[in-house]
């Protein structure tokens, strides 16, 4: 016979993944809320803890397994239980929830509710007194002797019964004794694995640039004060390999290739070297350090692309012909997605024949990783993720977290939900989104609750990128300066992690055709001569976005997320509020003419008086104003598709960022 059930149930823990196995995933410095439903039969009352501790290298000599903390959590109602732990270190840790009968706090309801009514209660006293007894084994000195003076009180029947009952219904007292978990009826779910990383890895405003667009390394170094300039944290460069002639594509991914034509960075290869190897186009690894350090000098990480492709010169190509796929006739099969077809480019074969093969390559993949850190690289952009093994991903990622626990992988996974999420569950940091096509105020929301609130939220981090070199899309195409406003501004308060590719500030809104997603004249197959001095510039208005959000821990939040209801069907209206900071937006989805309407927020979910004045501070054009009640009237027009506002309590203090320059 199995054995019976627990009376305690501890059930929908979270975060967790899909599959539990798999860790979720916090940030070190931020708190993480743990929730759990926690129910049993009867009316007794219940309590619940999460117990939380660090793992780093627990099974090896010299590693790390911390003792449990232990975080009481708090009764949210609907036996729903939520607790807040603060991870500090980055690396693995672990949880448990526990539920038990709190037979302390059932004994407080019921001697409470009869001294209310005016009932007789000696039988509960002496029942309190016994229950306090049998804890005293387990209080601190200090602590016991407060409970044997709460024992003393319960018999002491010279007293009335609510002078008796005083001591031991006191609040901290009373607290204490409920966070002991039931010698006899607690419940353990867990232990819940859960990856703590650098903030870096949840929050970062990112810029892509070609280096060759500059002259290469050093020319692109030059153009770094200008992406300091505009506030961002992350520059990512596309592969910076050497390039392979075969098969090289020409402009517009044309078969007929110029002799200076500098092909696709994706086709990755050539006599000069691998993925190790810096294109001598763009310049030597010491010209690639050089950039490294100029970055870090202005408060930049570089992001480099991690492409496991090759072109047909590839030195892998004749070196380890086992590690690609080949044709009936013998030919090596170059990548193709039908009617699609990438003649410069070898996929590779993650499982070859023999296990010493696969072995063999997986190796060489992580050594590649290995290298670029060397390099001083902390964070890869994966190209297209979804192409390979999950299993080589999970393996390559543990074992480079293993070794170094601060590096970042973002996944380019334009892909398929279910496979987007997997990527995110095996190990990935942060993945591109279908936010690039979400331009509707219903797909808007729809998708920010997902992101925000939604099943996979857990370990599933968002990036948010209106354009990449692939993909110019919705109203960005043909458009105004005024689009490329509202989707930074939506890009950049809705996600803790944003990004754009160079050209975007600059309002390049051409595509390839009417048919064609992709940019004219795209960078991925000939240089660009950018003027950065266009009137259709936004880049002010990106500077101003990223320095709010670095002023604001709300908006580098995403759990916090609120949508609230707007008249104008145009207007899309959210909140976020962390430790007191909220922030308010609303967009205008509409380029071209000025919409108006009014919003309704509900301030009581926000902690804010409706009926009392508010200090307001509209970030976008540095005004203060008071504000009163909760249906604000908003009017936004293209020169100025948004409002930020800072949202208080009025208090007369000056606002901290008011007078930015």
């Amino acid at each position: 016979m199995s054995a019976p059930p627990p009376r305690v149930v501890v059930t929908a823990v979270h975060p967790t993944t899909p599959d539990r196995v798999w860790p979720a995933k916090a940030v070190a410095g931020h708190r993480l809320v743990v929730r759990a439903n926690v129910f049993a039969d009867g009316h007794d009352r219940l309590g619940a803890r999460v117990r939380w501790r660090r793992v780093e290298g627990a099974e090896e000599p010299g590693g790390v397994r911390q003792d449990w903390q232990d975080v009481p959590m708090a009764d949210r109602g609907n036996d729903l239980f939520t607790g807040e732990v603060l991870p500090t270190h980055i690396g693995p840790h672990e949880f448990l929830a526990e539920g038990w009968v709190d037979p302390h706090g059932t004994w407080r309801h019921r001697v409470t509710a009869k001294l209310d009514a005016g009932q007789d209660v000696d039988q509960e006293l002496e029942e309190g007194a016994r229950l306090i007894q049998r804890e005293l084994d387990r209080l601190p000195v200090g602590l016991a002797v407060e409970a044997a003076d709460a024992v003393a009180a319960l018999r002491d029947a010279s007293r009335p019964p609510a002078a008796r009952a005083a001591p031991a219904l006191s609040p901290p007292f009373a607290a204490t004794l409920s966070k002991l978990p039931d010698r006899l009826q607690t419940t353990t779910s867990g232990p819940w694995p859960v990856w703590v990383d650098r903030e870096r890895a949840a929050v970062g405003a990112w810029y892509e640039l070609f280096p060759r667009s500059y002259g290469g390394l050093r020319g692109a170094a030059d153009h770094l004060g200008y992406v300091a300039g505009l506030g961002f944290d992350v520059v990512y460069l596309p592969p910076v390999h050497p390039i392979g002639t075969s098969a090289r594509k020409g402009p517009g991914n044309s078969l007929v290739c110029g002799p200076d034509d500098p092909g696709s960075p994706w086709a990755i290869g050539s006599p000069a070297g691998g993925h190790d190897a810096v294109d001598p186009a763009l310049g030597t690894m010491a010209d690639f350090d050089a950039f490294v350090a100029a970055a870090a000098g202005l408060g930049l990480e570089v992001a480099l692309d991690y492409a496991l492709q090759c072109s047909p010169d590839h030195p892998w190509v004749t070196e380890h012909p086992e590690w690609f796929q080949h044709r009936p006739d013998g030919s090596i099969r170059f990548a193709e997605n039908p009617p699609k077809q990438y003649q410069d480019i070898y996929p590779i074969n993650f499982f070859p024949d023999r296990e010493e093969d696969r072995v063999a390559l997986w190796d060489a993949c992580l050594s590649l990783v290995e290298h670029w850190i060397g390099h001083g690289i902390g964070i890869f952009r994966v190209d297209n993720p979804h192409t390979k093994p999950f299993e080589l991903w999970a393996w390559l990622i543990e074992e480079v977290h293993r070794r170094h626990p601060e590096v970042v992988f973002l996944a380019e996974a334009f892909t398929r939900p279910a496979v987007m999420h997997r990527l995110a569950e095996v190990g990935f940091s942060q993945s591109y989104t279908y936010f690039t096509w979400r331009t509707s105020k219903a797909e808007l929301i729809e998708y920010g609750e997902e992101l925000a609130h939604g099943p996979d939220a857990d370990y599933f981090r968002p990036n948010l990128w209106p354009n990449t070199p692939d993909i110019l899309s919705g109203p960005l195409r043909n458009g105004p300066p005024s689009a490329f406003k509202l989707r930074a501004a939506l890009a950049a308060t809705l996600g803790p992690s944003w990004g754009i590719y160079s050209g975007f500030e600059l309002g390049e809104n051409q595509p390839a055709s009417d048919a064609n997603e992709e940019y004219a004249a795209s960078e991925k197959y000939e240089l660009k001569d950018r003027h950065w001095d266009s009137p259709r510039s936004i880049a002010p208005w990106v500077a101003r976005l990223n320095d709010i959000r670095r002023r604001h821990p709300a908006l580098r939040d995403l759990a916090s997320l609120r949508f609230h209801p707007t008249t104008s069907p145009a207007h899309v209206a959210f909140s976020k509020q962390v430790d007191g900071d909220t922030v308010l937006v609303v967009v205008s989805l509409d380029p071209w003419e000025a919409q108006e309407g009014t919003v309704w927020i509900d301030l009581e979910a926000l902690d804010l008086p409706w009926d009392e004045p508010l200090d307001a501070y509209e970030e976008l054009t540095r005004q203060v104003f008071p504000w009163w009640g909760p249906e604000p009237y908003i009017r936004l027009d293209p020169e100025a598709p948004a409002h930020i506002v800072h949202l208080r309590r009025a208090s007369g203090v000056p606002f901290s960022g008011a007078h930015r320059p």
